[in-house]
């Protein structure tokens, strides 16, 4: 069995019913390459006290697991406040709110040097409906596939430095690219935490929104880990195949 098809497998055997939700969650720190697992997630069925709403994400951290952690523990809780302070306001600003709040947090917490990437799903049911719209948000490589009729739909947006638009980003700020690495250090060129280079590095998330329809099966929340060594429709079709 490929490492792939044990993650798939591993997923699919702590799959649990919840609320509305069918929910399966895989770590696996690499042992041969890693002595830490720095990954963190939430898992918030019946968020904010709603039946068929919840709230999902996955934090992967860098040079400490403090940021990814803090996250996994509230980052669901300031995007739940910035909903009711901005009644409103569109999702998709709330959850751009919620990321910068919850990075200013961060930043404020003396000696905290951490950082993480983030991907977060966020699924709204309408009252008195049977609708539910699904928003995501990430910053850094972390990554949202949407699996629709049995292709991969991708919802997010890879911050690295290895892309264009976000190079140029960070030099028109006046910082630099080396290695493909902002300032010559971090691969990423958006997260949370990482206070020391927030001045480039900044916690704006790209976010999406998505009507789910019964073409819709499962989306697939994951860290670079997973996205390195499986491409999109890989990782999708790995999960019908063991689903």
């Amino acid at each position: 069995m490929s490492d792939n098809q044990a993650v798939a497998e591993t997923a699919h055997k702590q799959a649990i019913k919840a609320a509305g939700f069918l929910v399966g969650v895989s770590e696996d720190r690499n042992k041969r390459c890693r002595r830490t697992m720095e990954d963190a997630h939430a898992c918030i069925p019946q968020f904010g006290g709603m039946d068929r709403q919840g709230f999902f994400g996955i934090y992967d951290g860098h040079a400490g697991k403090a940021t990814a952690e803090w996250c996994g523990h509230n980052l669901h809780k300031t995007f739940l406040s910035s909903l009711t302070d901005n009644p409103d306001a569109p999702v998709s600003d709330v959850l751009n709110i919620a990321f910068l709040s919850a990075d200013r947090q961060l930043n404020e917490k003396e000696g905290q040097h951490s950082g993480c990437t983030a991907v977060v799903a966020y699924v709204e049911a309408k009252k008195k409906s049977s609708k539910r719209i699904l928003y995501t948000a990430n910053v850094g490589d972390a990554r949202a596939v949407l699996c629709r009729n049995g292709q991969a739909v991708r919802l997010s947006y890879d911050h690295k430095g290895s892309d264009a638009n976000e190079a140029k980003r960070i030099i028109d700020l006046g910082g630099f690219m080396m290695n493909n690495r902002v300032n010559g250090v971090l691969a990423v060129t958006r997260s949370l935490g990482d206070h020391t280079m927030k001045e480039f590095v900044v916690g704006n998330p790209y976010t999406t929104e998505t009507e789910l329809t019964e073409e819709d099966s499962f989306i697939i929340l994951a860290c670079d880990g997973l996205w390195d060594v499986c491409n999109d429709n890989d990782a999708v079709d790995l999960i019908k195949v063991s689903w």
